[in-house]
């Protein structure tokens, strides 16, 4: 048992608190890891509010590259030394998706079994089975990646969840590719990765919508060829006159509200692909004509976690980065202490950061 500092949301609504949990040694298939960063994500901020469920206190944080400490045992993909990004869809490798050969369907993803408690003895509930807002953190050693480590930590750890679900909509579940025109809803940290993962795959045409003109010029940084402010401007108009009156070949939703989603489907091209990956609220409900989705073709798809494989991404994703190929430090906008999660979050909630990462 070991105890270290982290970040816990005690109830709906209220501050975050940074105080003393305790990590327990690793059981069998589990791993400590060392947290070296951990990106300040908008999912923490749904858990601190009670958005996700009600099983507080939460540890929160996901977006961890760190040190592998110990293993537990019968752990044989990582070891004391590995420098790691963690991921949230530790695959099991024997369900009926994986038995198929999808293994990015797992339905039955695996997590650390010992709860991290505080110093009382009180369960926490660790942010999408990680927990990462701490010096340690216990995880199953399937949600261990090994990537180069010679990256960044501040920049790998967020392929652990924001970024890589922009870039694996636009990759992975979009199959943008050369040529294609790529317009993307919404540009703060999904939208902006799904902007990178489109200029990565060839996309000739790149159109970032949004509201707000610094999210538009940071869209650009990412490879966007054209801007749309969708507070001026109609933003299925605009995105069928920069396409030649047809629509995108693909457009990404990376919002997750029924207007935006409305808006995605009708600014695609006849064929073309909808990809859903901003996360709406439960209530929300959806209204449209059944004929048009029957007359206009193509696939309405929604993304989680942007139909990754971790074992496969992670490592090439940091290698793309390694080699100037992708701006993934572009994400970073600040690196803070465990203290500044509270002013974090209020940051994002403005549009000010892109993301806000803690570093040890």
């Amino acid at each position: 048992m070991t105890e270290v500092r982290g970040v816990v949301a005690t109830g709906k609504g209220k501050p975050v608190e940074v105080t003393t949990i305790h990590v327990p040694a690793p059981g069998p298939g589990e791993a400590v890891v060392q947290v070296q960063a951990c990106g300040v994500c908008h999912t923490d901020l749904h858990y601190r509010e009670g958005g996700i469920s009600d099983d507080y206190p939460f540890l929160l944080g996901h977006e961890v590259a760190g040190t592998v400490a110990e293993v537990g045992e019968g752990v044989h993909n990582v070891e004391p030394g590995d420098f790691v990004v963690l991921n949230w869809r530790a695959v099991c490798g024997s369900c009926r998706a994986c038995n198929r050969g999808r293994p990015q369907y797992c339905f039955a993803t695996h997590n650390a079994s010992q709860p991290m408690t505080l110093s009382d003895g009180t369960p926490l509930s660790p942010a999408l089975g990680i927990g990462g807002f701490a010096e340690q953190t216990l995880v199953h050693s399937g949600q261990c990646t090994k990537v180069d480590p010679a990256a960044r930590p501040a920049v790998a750890g967020l392929l652990g969840c924001g970024v890589m679900a922009g870039i694996g909509a636009a990759v992975n579940t979009g199959k943008a590719g050369p040529g294609d025109s790529v317009a993307v809803i919404g540009c703060g940290g999904v939208g902006d990765g799904a902007i990178a993962g489109a200029a990565m795959t060839g996309a000739r045409r790149i159109i970032a919508v949004d509201t707000d003109a610094d999210k538009l010029g940071w869209a650009r940084e990412f490879g966007a060829t054209h801007t749309v402010d969708a507070s001026k401007t109609d933003t299925v108009d605009a995105i069928r006159e920069l396409t030649g009156g047809n629509g995108a070949d693909v457009v990404i939703d990376a919002v997750g509200v029924p207007k935006t989603y409305e808006q995605a489907f009708y600014a695609r091209d006849l064929a073309g692909t909808v990809v859903l990956v901003g996360v709406p609220d439960p209530q929300m409900r959806l209204d449209l004509p059944l004929l048009d989705v029957f007359a206009r073709g193509g696939a309405l798809k929604s993304s989680w976690y942007g139909d990754c494989l971790p074992e496969r991404d992670f490592p090439m994703l940091t290698e793309l980065y390694q080699q100037g190929r992708l701006p993934l430090e572009k994400f970073v906008t600040e690196e803070i202490s465990l203290d500044g999660v509270e002013d974090a979050f209020e940051k994002m909630h403005r549009g000010e950061v892109l993301r806000s990462v803690v570093t040890f």
